[in-house]
């Protein structure tokens, strides 16, 4: 994986930020990173930063199964602040 070229403090706290994009891209049904990083035009390697965070503070759930690609797909919890 390439270097991040942000500093990992800039990519978390701008989560709260990327939040609202993220849950709305997966308003529609449940994505990949890489596919959540393309539908919020921001780059899959702090995406990634974005959707664990989410996930471990209750925001997202990971759905049982990885696709083909090796990618897990994810969907919101339905919490709201």
């Amino acid at each position: 994986m390439p270097p991040m070229l942000r500093e990992m403090r800039e990519v978390v706290r701008d989560e709260p930020v990327v939040r609202p994009r993220i849950l709305a891209a997966l308003h529609d049904g449940p994505l990949t990173v890489p596919e959540i990083a393309e539908a919020i035009g921001e780059p899959p390697r702090e995406v990634v930063v974005w959707v664990m965070g989410m996930r471990r503070y209750g925001w997202l759930a990971e759905i049982k199964g990885a696709t083909d690609d090796g990618f897990f797909r994810y969907e919101p919890t339905g919490r709201v602040s």
